[in-house]
């Protein structure tokens, strides 16, 4: 039997570093876990309105999404319960280096070995949130992450957030092929 619950929870959750300067120029990143990828171009994040990256955001509607890793765990942590309101540098406090990127003005973490460039479409405010639609107008991926050209999830190390036991869960191997196991079926 199944039991029921006040409210639901989507896990797992993919655990996004969002890239963003400042009206200074100044790199910032946060840790955000509600969000996620629309079809195959758009993303979408819901954010609190008081973080430095929802500013930056709206200053200049751009940003990049990397996703965390499991050998850069801490650092991903880091930038998620420190504010950019209150340390300026945590980026570089945690370790991060950033090069700026060559689609959107927004820094790309050098540590972070796949990110997403992004441009926003739309900012709605409700509920309390800020939610941002952007259409994705880039991807830029590691070498050392790739295999015959395309990026190897295995190598990558992804981690998502569950929300149940408040931890961080490597993504595992591959279980079937897709559009495929289920053609058994037939």
């Amino acid at each position: 039997m199944k039991r029921s619950f006040e409210k639901g929870f989507f896990a797992p959750l993919p655990v996004l570093i969002i890239g963003t300067y400042d009206a200074d120029g100044t790199a910032n990143a946060m840790n955000a876990a509600w969000g996620g990828q629309i079809g195959m171009s758009q993303v979408s994040v819901s954010l609190s309105p008081s973080h430095k990256t929802t500013e930056n955001i709206k200053l200049n509607r751009e940003f990049t999404i990397a996703y965390a890793t499991a050998e850069q765990i801490a650092a991903c942590d880091y930038v998620g319960v420190v504010s950019g309101n209150k340390v300026a540098d945590k980026l570089a406090k945690c370790g991060f280096t950033v090069t700026k990127s060559d689609k959107v003005n927004a820094p790309l973490i050098d540590q972070l070995p796949v990110a997403i460039e992004c441009r926003v479409i739309d900012i709605q405010e409700e509920f309390g949130e800020t939610r941002v639609v952007a259409e994705v107008v880039g991807l830029k991926a590691d070498e050392s992450v790739m295999t015959d050209g395309k990026v190897d999830y295995d190598k990558v190390g992804l981690v998502t957030y569950d929300t149940v036991s408040k931890t961080y869960r490597t993504v595992g191997g591959s279980v079937a092929a897709a559009r495929s196991i289920g053609r058994k079926f037939e």
